[in-house]
């Protein structure tokens, strides 16, 4: 499954655009008063005003060989970084993956993946350029195993890691449905796992493309 466009809400709009355009250096590709859409690689990013306090985790895909040099820029932009048994280097072994974590303005749980299966490696240094795509958007929900088998039966996407109770990671390592019970905290913080309003552009094995909004993550439009 591939994330073509992520549109996410926020009530500190110029906050989100100081720091992703001009701190991390993502291209604008289209902006008004009330929105702006970032390119991230092969993905659109989109953050649309909202008087709602909201927060959210997503992850961005960078080469499987730059986590290290990931963790050196971000440093170097005096972005703080959370930590994990006291270093900002978590390995996810069951994954074979390894990720940095770090905060937005709007309290956003941002994620920097390393995924070693995918066998993406860079050659240059790390920059703005090495976020490949979006490639995980997180979704709290009352039934995890409910919520997976309509993502199943919708969307044709099944169950990549986790164990349908608490966690589930559905897709594939492209691009991830992270469904999580709202009992939870996102890892690696003690922020809770609460629900607010996502829309997604999508494009999965078994058709071209999907336009999904989800309200309390219950899909109402797709195509």
């Amino acid at each position: 499954m591939n994330i073509l466009r992520l549109l996410l809400f926020t009530s500190k709009l110029q906050e989100q655009k100081e720091f992703y355009h001009n701190v991390l250096g993502l291209e604008i590709l289209d902006e008004d008063d009330s929105s702006i859409t970032l390119k991230t690689g092969d993905s659109k990013l989109t953050f649309s005003e909202s008087i709602d306090e909201t927060y959210y985790h997503y992850a961005f895909n960078i080469p499987e060989n730059q986590i290290e040099d990931a963790i050196d820029w971000l440093k170097r932009k005096n972005i703080p970084l959370i930590e994990y048994d006291n270093s900002p280097l978590i390995n996810f072994p069951n994954w074979n993956a390894h990720s940095v974590y770090f905060y937005d303005p709007a309290g956003n749980i941002v994620e920097l993946i390393s995924r070693h299966n995918l066998q993406k490696r860079s050659n240059g240094e790390f920059s703005i350029q090495s976020f490949l795509n979006i490639s995980e958007i997180g979704m709290p929900v009352e039934n995890v195993k409910e919520f997976c088998d309509m993502l199943e039966k919708n969307l044709y996407e099944k169950l990549w890691w986790g164990n349908t109770e608490t966690f589930a990671a559905v897709g594939n390592e492209e691009g991830l449905f992270i469904v999580v019970t709202k009992a939870r905290n996102w890892f690696p913080t003690d922020k809770p796992c609460n629900v607010f309003p996502i829309a997604l552009e999508i494009e999965c094995k078994d058709y071209k493309k999907a336009e999904l909004k989800f309200s309390k993550y219950t899909i109402i439009s797709d195509g």
